[in-house]
């Protein structure tokens, strides 16, 4: 058993992987297929994978296969280019109008993002606790000693308002304003006390992926997770859900554990909590709890240290959400990781972005692997995401993806006539020089971040 559990573990990657690509790449190469069939377009081959065949089987004037390359899929359409051989029918791709030519390039990134969102629904249907602080005004708890922010004079109490220039209105979009900068000098606007101060802070780079980090914390509340049966806490009247907002009438829990550098400062005021209830000994402590927007007072006496309470270190709301909710949670969360999406292609070409920041198919390899270690949702969050990545990239007008043939369809349209045979062979071999420099960049990417 044992080594059937090691031999799992060992093939996780690989497998979560072959099942994210196979997913994203059916999902994708589906797209096109149905449109092509919807249109009348005859369908020579579907494949998932490249090269040498593995496995096939014909239905009409169709050859479905699997390849031996993992990393990607196509669908070939009768008459596809002008070096096929073609008879004119009506059945072939280029006998159809720009129009139709241009809702088949269209549908594979628009099913890659239609997945996303229903994926990302899925994920959001099932109930599940996320931070409270995530949509709150982004006003810091604490600085980490020695970061970024600390170095750039940003303190305890002030409210981030714009981050290179761009608003920030809650600690989500502090995130999304920094993960992408790291080692970049970025103009911070804060509200300190009323007044308006103007720093510069220029985020570190953590992880192997290096993310670009401050330092800073927000405001955090423990709360009651479970109360123990039978113990002071439930005699007293705790709940979970409770949180804790003083203690014999003291609301500054965080700070009183601020001089222990041991600790988090995110975790400070929980494990402060935890301090004082085993220094009471037996004297009962007063509780200022918050409870569906009221507070209670609640006396409890410890009893070995204890008063019978499972705590989490920061606020949590529960989401539960119907079907209709969480596809507009969906749709709202792509949105903004569009948006995210974008600023990131954008900063490549100004260079805000480092290259080193992008990942490939052994990056995506190990998120996979790591997101099936942790469970199914997880992995999903993860696909959804990729899924919206590979839409949106795919819509770049550079010549060999999807993006690329409507960009040329709109050049024709626009001048009313076909570009020349030659000209489309030149576009088509920069975007394949240009592609290649590109997973050369992120293959090497990957093993740099292997290697570490």
């Amino acid at each position: 058993m044992q080594n059937l559990f090691n031999a799992f573990e060992f093939l996780r990657t690989p497998l979560a992987f072959l099942f994210v690509l196979g997913v994203l790449v059916f999902v994708h190469e589906f797209g096109h297929f149905l449109v092509a069939r919807l249109h009348g377009v005859r369908v020579l081959t579907f494949s998932l994978g490249f090269g040498p065949k593995l496995l096939k089987f014909r239905r009409g004037d169709t050859e479905y296969c699997v390849s031996a390359v993992p990393l990607g899929g196509y669908v070939k359409l009768a008459g596809e280019t002008v070096e096929d051989t073609m008879s004119g029918a009506p059945d072939e791709f280029l006998s159809q109008s720009k129009w139709v030519r241009f809702q088949v390039y269209l549908a594979g990134p628009v099913m890659n993002v239609i997945l996303a969102v229903i994926v990302l629904a899925g994920v959001y249907s099932r109930a599940a606790d996320v931070p409270a602080y995530d949509e709150a005004p982004a006003v810091i708890g604490a600085v980490l000693s020695g970061s970024a922010a600390e170095r750039g004079g940003l303190q305890a109490g002030d409210r981030v308002l714009t981050v290179n220039g761009a608003q920030i209105p809650t600690w989500s979009a502090l995130d999304m304003a920094v993960v992408l900068r790291a080692g970049r000098e970025l103009p911070v606007t804060v509200d300190r006390g009323g007044q308006r101060l103007d720093l510069r802070v220029t985020p570190d780079s953590v992880g192997k992926y290096e993310a670009g980090v401050i330092g800073v914390v927000p405001v955090t509340r423990p709360q009651i997770r479970r109360v123990v049966p039978g113990t002071p806490a439930a005699k007293a009247g705790f709940q979970a859900g409770d949180v804790i907002v003083a203690v014999d009438g003291k609301r500054d829990l965080a700070a009183s554990g601020a001089a222990d550098e041991t600790v988090r400062p995110d975790e400070r005021a929980s494990k402060e909590l935890t301090r004082r209830i085993q220094a009471a000994g037996t004297n009962p402590i007063a509780f200022t709890v918050e409870r569906t927007g009221q507070e209670v007072l609640l006396t409890a006496a410890p009893e070995g240290g204890r008063v019978g309470i499972d705590l989490l270190p920061y606020e949590y709301r529960q989401v539960d959400l119907t079907i209709p909710q969480a596809l507009a949670m969906s749709v709202n969360e792509n949105w903004k990781q569009a948006k995210m999406i974008g600023t990131t292609l954008k900063g490549l070409v100004t260079r805000d972005t480092p290259m080193r920041q992008l990942t490939g198919p052994v990056g995506i390899a190990s998120l996979s692997g790591e997101a099936a270690s942790v469970g199914w949702l997880p992995l999903m969050q993860l696909l959804a995401l990729i899924s919206l990545n590979l839409g949106l990239f795919n819509l770049l007008p550079l010549p060999v993806l999807d993006g690329g043939h409507i960009a040329i369809l709109a050049v024709e349209g626009l001048s009313r006539r076909d570009l020349s045979l030659r000209v489309k062979e030149r576009i088509l071999m920069a975007g394949v020089a240009l592609i290649a420099v590109l997973m050369v960049t992120v293959i090497f990417n990957d093993i740099s971040r292997l290697m570490r």
